[in-house]
Protein backbone atom coordinates (compact mmCIF):
# COMPACT_ATOMS: atom_id res chain seq x y z
CA UNK A 1 0.00 0.00 0.00
CA UNK A 2 1.13 3.21 -0.83
CA UNK A 3 1.95 5.73 1.98
CA UNK A 4 -1.33 7.36 3.36
CA UNK A 5 -2.04 11.44 2.26
CA UNK A 6 -4.34 13.82 3.42
CA UNK A 7 -6.54 14.57 0.37
CA UNK A 8 -8.52 17.42 2.27
CA UNK A 9 -5.41 18.81 3.10
CA UNK A 10 -3.82 18.26 -0.52
CA UNK A 11 -6.87 19.37 -1.92
CA UNK A 12 -6.84 22.80 0.03
CA UNK A 13 -3.31 23.54 -0.57
CA UNK A 14 -3.32 23.13 -4.16
CA UNK A 15 -6.30 25.53 -4.55
CA UNK A 16 -3.81 27.52 -2.66
CA UNK A 17 -1.38 27.43 -4.81
CA UNK A 18 -3.05 27.64 -7.85
CA UNK A 19 -4.83 30.73 -6.69
CA UNK A 20 -1.94 32.39 -5.92
CA UNK A 21 -0.88 31.55 -9.64
CA UNK A 22 -4.01 33.31 -10.70
CA UNK A 23 -2.93 36.55 -9.12
CA UNK A 24 0.69 35.84 -10.37
CA UNK A 25 -1.65 35.83 -14.07
CA UNK A 26 -3.92 39.04 -12.80
CA UNK A 27 -0.79 40.75 -12.43
CA UNK A 28 0.53 40.28 -15.96
CA UNK A 29 -2.90 41.13 -17.23
CA UNK A 30 -3.21 44.40 -15.36
CA UNK A 31 0.47 45.62 -16.74
CA UNK A 32 1.25 47.53 -19.63
CA UNK A 33 2.42 46.07 -22.55
CA UNK A 34 5.98 47.79 -21.89
CA UNK A 35 6.79 45.98 -18.23
CA UNK A 36 5.30 46.18 -14.89
CA UNK A 37 5.02 49.66 -12.40
CA UNK A 38 7.29 49.03 -9.75
CA UNK A 39 4.23 48.38 -6.83
CA UNK A 40 3.05 45.60 -9.66
CA UNK A 41 6.81 44.39 -9.78
CA UNK A 42 7.03 44.04 -5.94
CA UNK A 43 3.70 42.45 -5.53
CA UNK A 44 4.51 39.55 -8.72
CA UNK A 45 8.12 38.65 -6.58
CA UNK A 46 6.14 38.71 -2.97
CA UNK A 47 3.49 36.37 -4.39
CA UNK A 48 6.45 33.76 -6.38
CA UNK A 49 8.94 33.77 -2.91
CA UNK A 50 5.52 32.24 -0.82
CA UNK A 51 4.82 29.66 -3.71
CA UNK A 52 8.19 27.59 -2.59
CA UNK A 53 6.19 27.49 0.50
CA UNK A 54 3.31 25.95 -0.89
CA UNK A 55 4.94 23.37 -2.55
CA UNK A 56 6.80 21.99 0.44
CA UNK A 57 3.44 22.22 1.61
CA UNK A 58 1.84 20.00 -1.33
CA UNK A 59 4.95 17.86 -0.85
CA UNK A 60 4.22 16.48 2.91
CA UNK A 61 1.29 15.66 1.80
CA UNK A 62 -0.51 15.83 5.18
CA UNK A 63 -0.96 18.58 7.99
CA UNK A 64 -3.93 21.03 8.94
CA UNK A 65 -5.38 23.48 6.77
CA UNK A 66 -8.75 25.17 6.80
CA UNK A 67 -11.02 25.07 3.71
CA UNK A 68 -10.42 28.02 0.97
CA UNK A 69 -12.39 30.95 -0.03
CA UNK A 70 -12.88 31.76 -3.56
CA UNK A 71 -14.25 35.20 -2.29
CA UNK A 72 -16.01 36.10 0.75
CA UNK A 73 -18.08 32.73 1.75
CA UNK A 74 -18.12 31.27 -1.03
CA UNK A 75 -15.75 28.18 -0.80
CA UNK A 76 -13.64 25.35 -2.80
CA UNK A 77 -15.36 22.66 -4.54
CA UNK A 78 -13.29 19.88 -2.82
CA UNK A 79 -16.00 16.51 -3.68
CA UNK A 80 -13.73 14.89 -6.28
CA UNK A 81 -10.77 15.30 -4.69
CA UNK A 82 -11.65 14.25 -1.16
CA UNK A 83 -14.04 11.44 -1.64
CA UNK A 84 -15.63 8.87 -4.09
CA UNK A 85 -18.64 10.20 -6.08
CA UNK A 86 -21.40 8.13 -6.35
CA UNK A 87 -24.07 10.97 -7.01
CA UNK A 88 -26.08 10.03 -9.93
CA UNK A 89 -26.06 13.11 -12.59
CA UNK A 90 -22.32 14.18 -11.80
CA UNK A 91 -20.14 10.86 -12.90
CA UNK A 92 -20.39 11.84 -16.69
CA UNK A 93 -19.87 15.14 -15.95
CA UNK A 94 -16.57 15.30 -13.80
CA UNK A 95 -13.99 17.39 -15.88
CA UNK A 96 -11.03 15.83 -17.66
CA UNK A 97 -7.52 17.68 -16.86
CA UNK A 98 -7.36 19.06 -19.95
CA UNK A 99 -10.99 20.93 -19.79
CA UNK A 100 -9.83 22.03 -16.23
CA UNK A 101 -6.86 23.71 -18.09
CA UNK A 102 -9.67 24.70 -20.70
CA UNK A 103 -11.68 26.68 -17.86
CA UNK A 104 -8.44 28.83 -16.46
CA UNK A 105 -7.53 29.72 -20.16
CA UNK A 106 -11.01 30.17 -21.83
CA UNK A 107 -13.11 31.48 -18.63
CA UNK A 108 -13.80 34.63 -20.02
CA UNK A 109 -17.30 35.40 -21.31
CA UNK A 110 -16.45 35.97 -24.77
CA UNK A 111 -13.12 34.11 -25.13
CA UNK A 112 -14.45 32.10 -27.96
CA UNK A 113 -14.94 35.02 -30.34
CA UNK A 114 -11.06 36.37 -30.47
CA UNK A 115 -10.89 35.09 -34.02
CA UNK A 116 -14.54 35.47 -35.12
CA UNK A 117 -14.75 37.01 -38.30
CA UNK A 118 -17.83 36.78 -41.50
CA UNK A 119 -20.39 35.62 -41.51
CA UNK A 120 -19.88 35.96 -37.25
CA UNK A 121 -21.36 32.78 -36.33
CA UNK A 122 -19.87 29.81 -33.72
CA UNK A 123 -19.64 26.78 -35.66
CA UNK A 124 -17.86 29.18 -38.30
CA UNK A 125 -14.95 29.86 -36.20
CA UNK A 126 -11.73 28.67 -37.15
CA UNK A 127 -9.12 29.48 -34.41
CA UNK A 128 -9.93 27.76 -31.92
CA UNK A 129 -10.90 24.90 -34.12
CA UNK A 130 -15.38 25.38 -33.13
CA UNK A 131 -15.94 24.36 -36.66
CA UNK A 132 -14.02 21.56 -37.00
CA UNK A 133 -15.49 20.29 -33.66
CA UNK A 134 -18.89 20.70 -35.07
CA UNK A 135 -17.77 18.57 -37.77
CA UNK A 136 -16.51 15.92 -35.07
CA UNK A 137 -19.48 15.44 -33.08
CA UNK A 138 -21.98 15.28 -36.07
CA UNK A 139 -19.56 11.82 -36.93
CA UNK A 140 -19.00 11.15 -33.16
CA UNK A 141 -23.09 10.39 -33.15
CA UNK A 142 -23.58 9.07 -36.96
CA UNK A 143 -25.64 12.52 -38.05
CA UNK A 144 -24.92 15.16 -40.53
CA UNK A 145 -24.87 18.34 -39.06
CA UNK A 146 -24.26 19.26 -35.11
CA UNK A 147 -24.73 22.22 -33.04
CA UNK A 148 -23.57 22.72 -29.26
CA UNK A 149 -26.30 24.08 -27.04
CA UNK A 150 -26.74 25.29 -23.28
CA UNK A 151 -28.42 21.64 -22.09
CA UNK A 152 -29.87 18.68 -23.57
CA UNK A 153 -33.42 20.79 -22.76
CA UNK A 154 -32.17 23.27 -25.15
CA UNK A 155 -31.83 20.10 -27.98
CA UNK A 156 -35.30 19.34 -26.78
CA UNK A 157 -36.37 22.94 -27.18
CA UNK A 158 -35.18 23.34 -30.59
CA UNK A 159 -36.64 20.35 -32.07
CA UNK A 160 -40.14 21.04 -30.53
CA UNK A 161 -40.27 24.42 -31.34
CA UNK A 162 -39.36 23.54 -35.15
CA UNK A 163 -41.92 20.56 -35.51
CA UNK A 164 -44.97 20.65 -32.75
CA UNK A 165 -47.53 23.51 -33.60
CA UNK A 166 -50.51 24.61 -31.25
CA UNK A 167 -52.77 21.30 -30.54
CA UNK A 168 -50.06 19.01 -31.65
CA UNK A 169 -49.64 16.08 -29.73
CA UNK A 170 -45.99 14.50 -29.17
CA UNK A 171 -45.30 10.71 -27.80
CA UNK A 172 -42.92 10.27 -25.65
CA UNK A 173 -42.26 7.35 -22.78
CA UNK A 174 -44.12 7.33 -19.32
CA UNK A 175 -40.25 7.33 -17.77
CA UNK A 176 -39.51 11.09 -19.88
CA UNK A 177 -37.38 13.68 -18.52
CA UNK A 178 -39.88 16.83 -17.44
CA UNK A 179 -37.72 19.03 -19.79
CA UNK A 180 -39.27 16.76 -22.76
CA UNK A 181 -42.80 17.99 -21.32
CA UNK A 182 -41.27 21.48 -20.64
CA UNK A 183 -40.48 21.71 -24.50
CA UNK A 184 -43.05 20.12 -25.65
CA UNK A 185 -45.56 22.52 -23.57
CA UNK A 186 -43.77 25.46 -24.47
CA UNK A 187 -44.41 24.81 -28.49
CA UNK A 188 -47.87 25.11 -27.63
CA UNK A 189 -48.28 21.08 -27.83
CA UNK A 190 -49.63 18.44 -25.57
CA UNK A 191 -47.89 14.83 -24.17
CA UNK A 192 -48.94 11.58 -25.28
CA UNK A 193 -47.40 9.24 -22.57
CA UNK A 194 -47.06 5.85 -23.95
CA UNK A 195 -46.52 2.70 -21.19
CA UNK A 196 -43.98 0.83 -19.95
CA UNK A 197 -44.36 -2.86 -19.48
CA UNK A 198 -43.98 -4.79 -16.04
CA UNK A 199 -40.54 -4.98 -16.56
CA UNK A 200 -40.63 -0.69 -16.41
CA UNK A 201 -39.13 -0.95 -19.99
CA UNK A 202 -40.60 0.92 -23.28
CA UNK A 203 -41.25 -1.34 -25.87
CA UNK A 204 -41.70 -0.49 -29.41
CA UNK A 205 -45.50 -1.92 -29.35
CA UNK A 206 -45.98 0.22 -26.57
CA UNK A 207 -45.41 3.04 -29.02
CA UNK A 208 -46.95 1.99 -31.97
CA UNK A 209 -50.10 1.75 -30.08
CA UNK A 210 -50.05 4.98 -28.09
CA UNK A 211 -49.49 6.68 -32.13
CA UNK A 212 -52.40 4.38 -33.50
CA UNK A 213 -54.72 5.42 -30.14
CA UNK A 214 -53.55 9.04 -31.03
CA UNK A 215 -54.52 9.12 -34.72
CA UNK A 216 -57.73 7.48 -33.81
CA UNK A 217 -58.60 10.16 -30.94
CA UNK A 218 -57.14 13.38 -33.16
CA UNK A 219 -57.63 11.84 -36.72
CA UNK A 220 -53.79 12.94 -37.50
CA UNK A 221 -50.25 11.49 -36.09
CA UNK A 222 -48.22 13.06 -33.97
CA UNK A 223 -45.82 15.28 -34.81
CA UNK A 224 -42.88 14.01 -33.02
CA UNK A 225 -41.81 11.05 -31.08
CA UNK A 226 -39.15 11.94 -28.39
CA UNK A 227 -37.90 8.87 -26.32
CA UNK A 228 -35.00 8.37 -23.48
CA UNK A 229 -32.53 5.64 -24.67
CA UNK A 230 -31.87 5.08 -20.77
CA UNK A 231 -34.29 6.47 -18.43
CA UNK A 232 -33.58 9.37 -15.85
CA UNK A 233 -36.05 7.03 -12.88
CA UNK A 234 -34.67 3.45 -13.22
CA UNK A 235 -31.95 3.86 -15.86
CA UNK A 236 -33.57 1.18 -17.83
CA UNK A 237 -32.65 0.71 -21.61
CA UNK A 238 -35.96 1.00 -23.90
CA UNK A 239 -36.19 -0.58 -26.93
CA UNK A 240 -34.82 2.14 -28.89
CA UNK A 241 -33.90 0.74 -32.14
CA UNK A 242 -37.47 -1.05 -31.97
CA UNK A 243 -38.66 2.26 -31.69
CA UNK A 244 -37.32 3.68 -34.41
CA UNK A 245 -38.36 0.99 -36.85
CA UNK A 246 -41.82 2.20 -35.81
CA UNK A 247 -41.19 6.03 -36.42
CA UNK A 248 -39.62 5.19 -39.54
CA UNK A 249 -42.84 2.97 -40.40
CA UNK A 250 -45.27 6.25 -39.54
CA UNK A 251 -43.38 8.56 -40.66
CA UNK A 252 -42.79 10.55 -37.38
CA UNK A 253 -39.81 12.28 -36.36
CA UNK A 254 -37.65 10.76 -34.17
CA UNK A 255 -35.76 12.37 -31.31
CA UNK A 256 -33.44 10.44 -29.59
CA UNK A 257 -32.54 11.47 -26.31
CA UNK A 258 -29.05 10.81 -25.07
CA UNK A 259 -28.43 12.23 -21.80
CA UNK A 260 -26.81 9.19 -20.68
CA UNK A 261 -25.63 7.55 -23.49
CA UNK A 262 -24.17 10.38 -25.83
CA UNK A 263 -20.27 10.45 -24.28
CA UNK A 264 -20.29 7.70 -22.05
CA UNK A 265 -21.11 4.55 -24.46
CA UNK A 266 -21.45 4.29 -28.37
CA UNK A 267 -24.04 6.15 -30.09
CA UNK A 268 -24.44 6.14 -34.08
CA UNK A 269 -28.33 7.94 -34.89
CA UNK A 270 -28.61 6.69 -38.28
CA UNK A 271 -28.23 3.26 -36.96
CA UNK A 272 -30.88 3.95 -34.35
CA UNK A 273 -33.23 5.21 -37.18
CA UNK A 274 -33.12 8.62 -35.38
CA UNK A 275 -33.48 12.19 -36.41
CA UNK A 276 -32.44 13.86 -33.80
CA UNK A 277 -29.91 13.08 -31.55
CA UNK A 278 -29.67 15.07 -27.96
CA UNK A 279 -27.12 14.70 -25.33
CA UNK A 280 -25.63 16.57 -22.73
CA UNK A 281 -22.25 17.81 -22.18
CA UNK A 282 -22.51 18.64 -17.95
CA UNK A 283 -23.94 15.24 -18.04
CA UNK A 284 -22.49 12.88 -20.40
CA UNK A 285 -19.58 14.25 -21.74
CA UNK A 286 -16.97 15.57 -19.11
CA UNK A 287 -17.72 19.20 -20.07
CA UNK A 288 -19.27 22.52 -17.93
CA UNK A 289 -22.63 23.31 -17.15
CA UNK A 290 -24.56 24.03 -18.87
CA UNK A 291 -23.66 22.30 -22.25
CA UNK A 292 -25.05 19.93 -24.46
CA UNK A 293 -25.30 18.55 -28.20
CA UNK A 294 -28.01 18.62 -30.72
CA UNK A 295 -27.30 16.65 -33.98
CA UNK A 296 -29.63 15.80 -36.82
CA UNK A 297 -29.65 14.43 -40.70
CA UNK A 298 -29.21 16.27 -44.05
CA UNK A 299 -33.04 15.68 -44.34
CA UNK A 300 -34.13 18.17 -41.35
CA UNK A 301 -31.16 20.09 -41.16
CA UNK A 302 -32.90 22.95 -43.15
CA UNK A 303 -35.09 23.25 -40.77
CA UNK A 304 -33.53 22.77 -37.23
CA UNK A 305 -31.42 25.08 -37.97
CA UNK A 306 -33.14 27.78 -40.03
CA UNK A 307 -31.73 30.97 -40.31
CA UNK A 308 -33.68 33.74 -39.87
CA UNK A 309 -35.06 35.70 -42.51
CA UNK A 310 -36.53 38.91 -40.77
CA UNK A 311 -35.78 42.83 -41.78
CA UNK A 312 -36.07 45.68 -39.30
CA UNK A 313 -38.63 48.40 -41.23
CA UNK A 314 -36.66 51.21 -40.31
CA UNK A 315 -32.89 50.56 -40.57
CA UNK A 316 -33.47 47.69 -43.42
CA UNK A 317 -31.31 45.39 -40.66
CA UNK A 318 -31.11 41.59 -41.99
CA UNK A 319 -29.33 39.31 -40.17
CA UNK A 320 -29.82 35.93 -42.36
CA UNK A 321 -26.81 33.79 -41.68
CA UNK A 322 -28.48 33.50 -37.42
CA UNK A 323 -29.75 30.35 -36.78
CA UNK A 324 -33.16 31.27 -35.19
CA UNK A 325 -33.32 28.48 -32.83
CA UNK A 326 -30.43 29.12 -31.25
CA UNK A 327 -30.68 32.88 -31.04
CA UNK A 328 -27.62 33.44 -32.86
CA UNK A 329 -24.59 31.77 -31.22
CA UNK A 330 -25.34 29.75 -27.99
CA UNK A 331 -22.37 28.04 -26.47
CA UNK A 332 -19.43 30.47 -25.94
CA UNK A 333 -16.69 30.56 -23.44
CA UNK A 334 -15.84 28.00 -20.74
CA UNK A 335 -18.59 25.20 -21.49
CA UNK A 336 -17.62 24.83 -25.11
CA UNK A 337 -13.79 24.83 -24.89
CA UNK A 338 -14.11 22.04 -21.87
CA UNK A 339 -16.25 19.96 -24.73
CA UNK A 340 -13.67 20.33 -27.12
CA UNK A 341 -10.72 19.77 -24.38
CA UNK A 342 -12.83 16.84 -23.18
CA UNK A 343 -13.42 15.60 -26.45
CA UNK A 344 -10.12 12.89 -27.43
CA UNK A 345 -11.07 11.51 -23.42
CA UNK A 346 -14.64 11.24 -23.98
CA UNK A 347 -14.76 9.55 -27.76
CA UNK A 348 -12.12 6.96 -25.90
CA UNK A 349 -13.68 6.05 -23.12
CA UNK A 350 -17.39 5.50 -25.08
CA UNK A 351 -14.45 1.66 -26.48
CA UNK A 352 -14.56 1.03 -23.18
CA UNK A 353 -18.77 1.05 -22.21
CA UNK A 354 -18.47 -2.85 -21.48
CA UNK A 355 -15.88 -2.22 -19.01
CA UNK A 356 -17.90 0.39 -16.81
CA UNK A 357 -21.02 -2.03 -17.01
CA UNK A 358 -19.38 -4.89 -15.56
CA UNK A 359 -17.77 -2.62 -12.38
CA UNK A 360 -21.59 -1.93 -11.98
CA UNK A 361 -22.52 -5.65 -12.29
CA UNK A 362 -19.70 -6.02 -10.02
CA UNK A 363 -20.16 -3.74 -6.97
CA UNK A 364 -24.14 -4.51 -7.56
CA UNK A 365 -23.61 -8.33 -6.94
CA UNK A 366 -21.42 -7.23 -3.57
CA UNK A 367 -24.12 -4.97 -2.66
CA UNK A 368 -26.75 -7.40 -2.91
CA UNK A 369 -24.70 -9.70 -0.51
CA UNK A 370 -26.01 -7.36 2.16
CA UNK A 371 -29.74 -9.17 3.30
CA UNK A 372 -32.40 -6.98 2.28
CA UNK A 373 -30.75 -5.20 -0.16
CA UNK A 374 -32.53 -4.78 -3.71
CA UNK A 375 -31.96 -3.13 -6.97
CA UNK A 376 -34.62 -1.70 -8.49
CA UNK A 377 -33.22 -1.43 -12.07
CA UNK A 378 -33.36 -4.24 -14.44
CA UNK A 379 -30.42 -6.53 -13.08
CA UNK A 380 -28.22 -7.15 -14.52
CA UNK A 381 -27.20 -3.78 -15.17
CA UNK A 382 -26.72 -2.41 -18.54
CA UNK A 383 -25.70 1.08 -17.31
CA UNK A 384 -23.62 2.19 -14.67
CA UNK A 385 -26.27 4.24 -13.19
CA UNK A 386 -28.74 2.28 -10.51
CA UNK A 387 -32.00 2.58 -8.51
CA UNK A 388 -31.35 0.28 -5.06
CA UNK A 389 -33.65 0.25 -2.13
CA UNK A 390 -32.17 -0.62 1.11
CA UNK A 391 -35.79 -0.25 2.96
CA UNK A 392 -35.12 -3.89 4.58
CA UNK A 393 -31.25 -3.09 5.51
CA UNK A 394 -29.85 0.42 6.32
CA UNK A 395 -33.27 1.71 6.81
CA UNK A 396 -34.00 -0.72 9.59
CA UNK A 397 -31.13 0.56 11.53
CA UNK A 398 -31.74 3.92 10.67
CA UNK A 399 -35.20 3.81 12.68
CA UNK A 400 -33.43 3.23 16.00
CA UNK A 401 -30.39 4.93 15.13
CA UNK A 402 -30.44 8.70 17.01
CA UNK A 403 -29.39 10.07 13.51
CA UNK A 404 -32.12 8.17 11.66
CA UNK A 405 -31.05 7.62 8.24
CA UNK A 406 -28.35 10.11 8.35
CA UNK A 407 -26.25 7.49 10.40
CA UNK A 408 -25.77 5.85 6.84
CA UNK A 409 -24.40 8.92 5.12
CA UNK A 410 -22.04 9.35 7.68
CA UNK A 411 -21.07 5.85 7.97
CA UNK A 412 -19.92 6.39 3.86
CA UNK A 413 -18.36 9.54 5.12
CA UNK A 414 -16.20 8.88 7.41
CA UNK A 415 -14.50 6.10 4.47
CA UNK A 416 -14.70 8.92 2.27
CA UNK A 417 -17.54 8.25 0.05
CA UNK A 418 -20.19 10.61 -0.81
CA UNK A 419 -23.30 11.01 -3.34
CA UNK A 420 -25.75 8.87 -1.65
CA UNK A 421 -28.85 11.11 -1.63
CA UNK A 422 -28.07 12.55 2.66
CA UNK A 423 -29.99 10.51 5.11
CA UNK A 424 -31.59 8.33 1.65
CA UNK A 425 -31.99 4.56 3.40
CA UNK A 426 -35.21 3.69 1.54
CA UNK A 427 -34.87 3.92 -2.41
CA UNK A 428 -32.18 5.54 -3.66
CA UNK A 429 -29.58 6.65 -6.94
CA UNK A 430 -26.09 5.95 -7.54
CA UNK A 431 -23.78 5.78 -10.48
CA UNK A 432 -20.05 3.91 -10.16
CA UNK A 433 -19.79 5.50 -13.87
CA UNK A 434 -15.70 6.59 -14.50
CA UNK A 435 -14.59 4.72 -10.49
CA UNK A 436 -11.72 2.89 -11.50
CA UNK A 437 -11.45 -0.69 -10.42
CA UNK A 438 -9.56 -0.28 -6.79
CA UNK A 439 -12.23 2.67 -6.43
CA UNK A 440 -15.47 -0.30 -7.23
CA UNK A 441 -13.46 -2.78 -4.87
CA UNK A 442 -13.15 0.05 -2.27
CA UNK A 443 -16.50 0.93 -2.80
CA UNK A 444 -17.68 -2.64 -2.22
CA UNK A 445 -16.02 -3.25 0.60
CA UNK A 446 -17.73 0.05 2.79
CA UNK A 447 -21.17 -1.30 2.28
CA UNK A 448 -20.21 -4.31 3.42
CA UNK A 449 -18.34 -3.14 6.48
CA UNK A 450 -21.34 -0.85 7.32
CA UNK A 451 -23.55 -3.46 7.31
CA UNK A 452 -21.24 -5.76 9.87
CA UNK A 453 -21.01 -3.04 11.97
CA UNK A 454 -24.64 -2.52 12.27
CA UNK A 455 -24.94 -6.62 12.68
CA UNK A 456 -27.18 -6.91 8.94
CA UNK A 457 -26.71 -10.46 7.78
CA UNK A 458 -24.72 -10.61 4.54
CA UNK A 459 -24.85 -13.77 2.30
Amino acid sequence: MDEQINKRYLANKIFETQFALEDLRQIVREALPTGMSDEQSARFSEIVSGLGGLVEEIGAKDGQTQPVSIVGDLMCRTREEEFINIQPIQAGGRLTPEARKAVIAYGDGYSTCDSCRKPFRLDKIEKPSIAGFHTDLAEFVGMDQARVVPGARRGFQAVASTLVEKGDDVVVSAFAHYTEFLAVEGAGGSIREAPVNEDNILTAESVAHKIDEVKKETGKLPSLIMIDHFDYLLCNEHDIYGIGKVAQEYGIPFLYNGAYTVGIMPVNGKKLGADFIVGSGHKSMASVAPSGVLATTEEWADKIFRTTQMVGDVTGRKFGIKEVEFLGCTLMGAPLLSMMASFPYVKERTKHWDEEVKKSNYFLNEFLRIEGNEVLSEFPRKHALTKVDTTNSFDKVAKTHKRRGYFFSDELKKRGIVGEFPGATRSWKLSTYGLSWDQIHYLSDAFLEIAEKYELNIN
